[in-house]
């Protein structure tokens, strides 16, 4: 009885798999009449249009002129599914002048298609899961990011740093929240 259940199953949920996913991007048609991906449109869970509910992650940083530099990294490590999914997802998001404050070229350097896997890491880096909010991440000693390490929290002078980098604000999305910082969180080693 076990066994046949199983064996109805898996091809139901394969469907479902088939069916849901979808394509990963739109073909477009180039000069020459062969059809090429469309850069930058967003794919997956991102690519869901929704003008209704609260923003998620991708979105607030999507509409942030002060983190064009990440939503860039996210999209260079297509990444973007993972911060517009249903969470809860902490990320902590450094500015355009986070970004700048690294050695001239490290970002040109990780944005190349070559560097996709340290890109993610770095970015996967940034995000724990759960729901971290201002008061939250003040009341603890370190938060268990993505990839398994954890950033040290600290509240010096009543300001929050992770890392040693300044929370510069905390914002609610539909999928948990974003902790803006004015530096570039990187993994160890």
């Amino acid at each position: 009885m076990k066994n046949s259940f199983f064996n109805l199953l898996i091809p139901i949920l394969s469907i479902c798999l088939i069916a849901c996913g979808g394509p990963v991007s739109q073909p477009v048609a180039s000069d020459s009449g062969m059809q090429k991906e469309e850069p930058g449109r967003l794919r997956g869970q991102a690519g869901v249009a929704d003008n209704e509910s609260a923003m998620d992650i991708l979105r607030i940083a999507m509409s942030s002129k002060d983190h064009t530099t990440l939503v860039a990294a996210v999209q260079a490590a297509a990444m973007e599914h993972i911060l517009s999914n249903a969470g809860p997802l902490t990320v902590f998001a450094p500015t355009n002048a986070a970004f700048e404050k690294l050695p001239p070229g490290t970002v040109e350097d990780l944005l190349k298609p070559e560097n996709k896997a340290t890109l993610a890491n770095i970015i996967t880096f940034h995000a724990a899961p759960g729901n971290y909010d201002a008061t939250n991440i003040k009341g603890v000693m370190g938060i268990g990011q993505a990839t398994g390490d954890k950033v040290k929290v600290e509240v010096i002078d009543g300001v929050t740093m992770v890392n040693g980098y300044q929370v510069l604000a905390s914002i609610k999305a539909s999928n948990g929240y974003v902790h803006v910082i004015d530096g570039v969180l990187l993994p160890p080693g």
